[in-house]
């Protein structure tokens, strides 16, 4: 980086295209955390991604979204020459056609104007999408994605896109949460009540709802005292009735609990009561699983699967255990395993909590981000 490319002020600017909440997804969330560090060598200026209000509406196509894009490559050219940014912060999408499409058409109108572009790919696999398309489509998807600055993964397990795109540096990046341990009181069941095991997610099945389901009805027919809470909307309404009909067709009706999407001082109430947090995701897009963090920030020991960035939060024996995905039986057991040593349960959420001290919190976030976009300037 030359001291050309500085504005007056001598910092560097930096234009972020996001997401921000809402929707509550990772991605969003973990861009309106970047938003609000003040660094001490970079200035951020923000273009708000707008596509979609909610979840439902996420990766479908509108009418509506193709003006969202025109006005959004127009907000983006403007604030290049106001704010004088010559870096773009850039999150593609996951490997899904139409924000695929999206994403093309958008970086293919922008990219040009930058001289840095730094892709991160909270959601992993685009990279793969590439032979999906047609032959002529093919060059605009090179023009979009490849040869960025720097590409910035969540986790070393997660897709190396950046790589497999041509980007001039490649870093890894881990999420990270602000500490709220302190702010709501923590709890576990008290001697004689059942044990709850907590899920937090879209009430989909990649994300291994109906995997947990069947897992707990092992663990219910093993003897153990334990409830089930899950916590998120439901995907579409078939899969509820889906999940309902499970529900009572196995007599579990008094031992699960649907919470609905619960946010802020309620959701964090809702993890510092649970016993245990499981998560057996194999989400298509899955890459980090800012989840995780949330139950550790209170020491709670995790269950969940061996699954793209998972295993670099979770370690499998320390603070939690790790199974292959769509494997109910190995998730009983695992939950069965911590449902019946009190001893295991507070060790694992020790070491979780240090984990998360050590490497997670928002303000190690912050610092790896500040010193991976100002080496992505080093580029040539």
């Amino acid at each position: 980086m030359t001291k050309r490319t500085l504005p007056s002020d001598g910092l560097l600017h930096v234009l972020v295209v996001g997401q921000t909440p809402p929707p509550f997804g990772g991605q969003a969330m973990m861009i309106e955390a970047l938003l609000r560090h003040e660094p001490v060598r970079l200035r951020f200026f923000h273009v708000r991604l707008q596509y979609s209000a909610d979840m439902d509406s996420v990766g479908r196509f509108s009418i509506g979204k193709v003006w969202v894009l025109i006005t959004t490559i127009l907000q983006v050219w403007r604030a290049r020459f106001r704010y004088r940014t010559p870096l773009m912060y850039y999150p593609p999408s996951g490997p899904n056609r139409v924000p695929v499409l999206r994403d093309m058409v958008f970086l293919c109108a922008t990219r040009w104007l930058f001289k840095w572009t730094v892709f991160h790919f909270h959601a992993g696999g685009v990279s793969s999408f590439r032979e999906q398309l047609p032959a002529l489509l093919r060059p605009f998807f090179d023009l979009a994605y490849r040869n960025a600055a720097m590409a910035i993964r969540t986790a070393p397990q997660n897709p190396e896109d950046g790589k497999l795109l041509g980007a001039r540096q490649e870093v890894v990046v881990p999420n990270g949460i602000p500490d709220a341990r302190g702010t709501v009181a923590e709890h576990a069941a008290s001697p004689g009540s059942p044990l709850v095991i907590l899920f937090t997610g879209v009430l989909i099945p990649s994300k291994g709802v109906g995997i947990l389901l069947e897992a707990f009805r092992r663990v219910v027919a093993a003897g153990a005292d334990a409830r089930l809470e899950l916590m998120g909307r439901w995907g579409d309404r078939a899969y509820e009735k889906e999940c309902m009909d499970f529900i009572t067709r196995h007599g579990l009706q008094g031992r699960i609990t649907l919470l609905g999407v619960r946010r802020d001082q309620e959701k964090l109430e809702s993890f510092a009561a649970c016993d245990i947090f499981c998560f057996p995701s194999h989400f298509e897009a899955e890459s980090f699983g800012l989840v995780l963090l949330e139950a550790m920030q209170f020491a709670k020991p995790v269950v969940t699967t061996h699954w793209r960035g998972i295993p670099s939060v979770v370690q499998d024996g320390v603070n939690g255990f790790l199974v292959p995905v769509k494997d109910p039986a190995a998730l009983a057991d695992r939950l069965l395993d911590l449902l019946q040593d009190a001893a295991l349960r507070d060790r694992m959420g020790k070491e979780g909590r240090n984990i998360f001290a050590a490497h997670f919190t928002l303000e190690r976030f912050w610092q790896n981000m500040e010193a991976a976009l100002l080496a992505a300037t080093r580029s040539n």
